[in-house]
């Protein structure tokens, strides 16, 4: 809602960022003894590290507070537009999946919730309702934009229904393919202490300066209500963890972060801020396809983090390297895509 302090739009931003970090320490420790006392915690593959095997039964689904406080800050703060319905329908929603997905862990007892299949449909439906609101009632243009490079135009092919509704498909797929795999992608780094909510915090603060410089308001104290979040979050999952995000907190906030690449066009650049979220993916996907046609492993274990794990490092030190990588990949892709602002290429 508008407020008092709509005059002075960075402060907005900045205020955003304090009211999700707060909340977040405020409520997550009765959260945190709630989870506790019903016994509510994390189910820890059988297959995977084993000096993971300590973290099970830890309390999961931190995820519902992170959401909660950026959502309240976000209402608090921002001005209440089409964009800004649309970033917490995406977010909050993929919330809800990966809120489910936890939950059906807890009672099943066991590392997998959801069928892969089913958390896909539903992330493909998410994707596909926020791209073509997006475009039809936002005004996003279907195209892809390359810092010091082409315009790319993705709405050659596009079927205008009665009333003027707009499919461009080829965006829709890009899209669809980006916000879909971000998500995965963040779920799949949330996989040690303080690793997700660390590169998380970093891009989305890079994502902040961009959405302001961008003059999109509501996207930046967005951004930074979830960098706010993250903040107050690793309070309490910097190793050793007392609480876990959960795919509540990683799916939704993977989701946050690309459909503000689609509002502030960015969609390109994003896959360099977010790099490392997607390295992780890939080492995945190429372990994968590799194992099945050589029956060896490219890596000890995938994702990445687990390999340099088996290798020998230890867990903050995978956790803190990581971060710098993150951190690293943020600011260049922030160079590149400043650096085509200032050249008024953007």
């Amino acid at each position: 809602m508008l407020n008092m302090f709509e005059i002075y739009p960075s402060f907005q931003v900045v205020l955003g960022a304090i009211f999700a970090m707060v909340i977040v320490l405020v409520a997550m420790p009765a959260f945190i003894r709630l989870l506790r006392r019903d016994n509510i915690g994390q189910e820890v593959r059988d297959d995977g590290p084993q000096t993971h095997l300590v973290k099970q039964g830890t309390p999961t689904m931190g995820g519902v507070i992170m959401l909660l406080a950026m959502a309240v800050a976000v209402l608090l703060v921002a001005p209440f537009t089409i964009e800004c319905a649309l970033l917490l329908f995406a977010t909050l929603l993929t919330g809800l999946i990966g809120l489910v997905d936890d939950a059906s862990k807890v009672i099943k007892h066991q590392s997998l919730g959801l069928s892969a299949k089913a958390k896909l449909v539903s992330q493909f439906a998410i994707a596909i309702a926020f791209c073509l609101l997006a475009v039809n009632l936002a005004g996003v243009e279907p195209t892809l934009l390359i810092p010091l490079g082409p315009v790319i135009d993705l709405g050659v092919l596009t079927t205008t229904l009665p009333g003027g509704f707009q499919i461009p498909w080829l965006y829709l797929v890009f899209n669809v393919v980006l916000i879909a795999g971000m998500s995965n992608a963040t779920n799949l780094t949330d996989g040690l202490d303080g690793l997700a909510s660390g590169t998380i915090m970093v891009a989305m603060l890079v994502m902040a300066i961009i959405a302001y410089r961008f003059d999109f308001l509501e996207g930046a104290i967005l951004a930074a209500a979830v960098a706010g979040a993250c903040i107050g979050f690793l309070w309490f999952n910097a190793y050793p963890a007392d609480i876990f995000m959960g795919d509540t907190g990683s799916l939704a906030l993977g989701t946050a972060f690309s459909c503000l690449a689609v509002f502030t066009k960015t969609e390109v650049v994003s896959l360099i801020i977010g790099g490392l979220f997607v390295a992780e993916a890939l080492s995945v996907m190429i372990q994968v396809f590799h194992y099945k046609r050589t029956k060896q492993r490219l890596f000890l274990m995938a994702p990445l983090h687990h390999h340099f794990e088996r290798k020998g490092w230890s867990e903050v030190k995978v956790v803190i390297r990581f971060w710098i990588v993150s951190g690293t990949l943020a600011a260049i892709g922030f160079v590149w895509w400043f650096a085509a602002s200032i050249a008024g290429a953007m």
